[in-house]
């Protein structure tokens, strides 16, 4: 192959996209490395081909479809606590940009989320009890602040009526909890959200991508209980947001963190089963 420097000149794009490109064909055994040269292994196939397009960065239609596709691959556990993947894997699978990729994941560097191994590689951590006792410990802080926030938000501010929305949805689904159990996530991920917004904080709205993937898609938890736990949530919820339509401030609260503990206690007794499971194998 020629040099990073001639393919870039060539194709007139920067050496690091060059560089990427040729990891990508390395990774593929495409190209193997020589006594300082890269050689051509063999010809590519049709289906090792990129489907993306690349597209400015930091467009935000790129992101929210990273964002998506990552929660959804974690939900499913396609990506599972201890597992490795490249920025290219992620690129091709959401259809996004390599900067677009690299932007998303280097958020949760500083919670320890995921860990960075090498160039274009990285690691989804594993949880541990003090670990996830430690990001309780913030969530609650944060969260009860937040609601503190809400609490006082004048009478016409919008999002009282969003909150009423929100205790009818609930209302609906516990009348079809057997069926619809699974629909809990997506109301549990917008009553955190909009609790959270009245902080008007944005250091507190980077959390809330945080507990998108930890908390609502089911981070390292066990699935086969999942139908008890979200009737139970439901409920919860229930007396959480009565509560705050009711405007009862130290009720709000109090139900608050009885519902973060019960979520504490779930994700504890997941780590415990997961570490018994993996001593057993």
């Amino acid at each position: 192959m020629p040099s990073i420097s001639s393919l870039a000149s060539l194709y007139n794009v920067s050496r690091t996209t060059v560089r990427h490109g040729l990891d990508y064909l390395k990774e593929r055994g495409i190209l193997v490395q020589g006594e300082g040269v890269l050689l051509i292994s063999r010809r590519p196939q049709p289906s090792e081909k990129l489907s993306y397009i690349r597209l400015k960065k930091g467009d935000s239609s790129d992101l929210q479809r990273l964002e998506r596709y990552f929660q959804n691959a974690v939900q499913k556990k396609d990506i599972k606590p201890g597992d490795e993947f490249s920025e290219l894997q992620l690129a091709k699978h959401a259809n996004v940009d390599i900067f677009t990729v690299r932007e998303y994941l280097i958020q949760f560097l500083r919670f320890n989320l995921i860990v960075k191994l090498s160039r274009g590689k990285w690691k989804l951590a594993e949880f541990t009890p003090h670990y996830a006792d430690k990001l309780f410990e913030l969530r609650e802080m944060l969260e009860c602040h937040a609601l503190n926030c809400f609490m006082n938000l004048p009478q016409e501010d919008i999002r009282w009526n969003e909150m009423k929305m929100l205790l009818q949805e609930h209302r609906e689904l516990r009348e079809n909890i057997s069926e619809l159990y699974r629909n809990f996530a997506e109301l549990d991920h917008r009553l955190h959200s909009l609790i959270l917004s009245a902080a008007d904080n944005p250091f507190i709205n980077d959390f809330i991508e945080l507990i998108s993937v930890i908390f609502h898609f089911h981070y390292q938890w066990d699935n086969r209980d999942l139908h008890t736990r979200n009737i139970l949530a439901v409920e919860e919820h229930l007396a959480l947001l009565v509560k705050i339509v009711s405007r009862d401030d130290l009720g709000a609260i109090t139900e608050l963190r009885r519902h973060l503990q019960t979520a504490k206690k779930t994700l504890m007794n997941s780590i415990s089963m997961i570490k018994q499971e993996s001593a057993r194998r």
